[in-house]
């Protein structure tokens, strides 16, 4: 979605994680997605510093501007908050959504862990109509796949909690433009195979 929304042109490559081709093994040993090789031969196998560096290519504009200096608190507050997110929030996550491949895990407990997280959130979309103002930022990209994996696990257990703001907040980034784009499903890609370019 960063990609998309800082018109950065790239080529893209689906992959199979239960079949890597040696192509991104070569370039990214911990086999992870996703992992952006750049034009100079440095690679990025974070999710949030691919974000970070697409959003910093595309010179002043106003809207990326928003999207890397949130309208309401601080980048450093924003960066806590993903912090949390990719921690915390994630651990809990990983054992609600996957209990099975943890040894001694209960899968509702760490569904109430993560709840405090969301109970949160809920709190901070009940002042502003994204996580850190009325425009969307970093933040709220980086957050929401996350919990709209959250809210896959047992939906009918996740309608029924009182978070009207955070539902909302989802929807929105759900039925955007820019996350139907981001979602368009393309082949497995192998060698030979005619590029496939984002914003091309």
């Amino acid at each position: 979605m960063a990609l998309l929304q800082a018109g950065v042109f790239c080529e893209l490559r689906e992959v199979a994680l239960k079949n890597k081709p040696v192509e991104m093994l070569d370039i990214s040993p911990k086999g992870t997605v996703p992992v952006l090789q750049l034009d100079d031969g440095r690679v990025i196998d974070e999710s949030l510093d691919i974000m970070q560096w697409a959003l910093g290519q595309s010179g002043p504009d106003d809207e990326l501007d928003t999207w890397l200096c949130p309208q309401s608190g601080t980048r450093e507050e924003m960066f806590a908050l993903i912090e949390k997110n990719d921690g915390a929030f994630k651990y809990h996550l990983d054992r609600y959504k996957y209990p099975e491949r943890y040894e001694g895990v209960e899968s509702a407990f760490h569904r109430q862990q993560g709840s405090e997280f969301l109970m949160k959130l809920e709190n901070v979309l009940n002042q502003h109509n994204f996580l850190f103002g009325n425009e969307i930022c970093l933040a709220d990209i980086a957050v929401f796949p996350f919990v709209r994996q959250f809210s896959h696990v047992d939906r009918e257990w996740f309608a029924r909690q009182p978070w009207p703001a955070l539902k909302r907040w989802l929807e929105v980034l759900l039925s955007s433009t820019l996350f139907e784009n981001a979602m368009i499903k393309y082949m497995v890609w192998q060698q030979g195979d005619t590029p496939i370019y984002l914003n091309g």
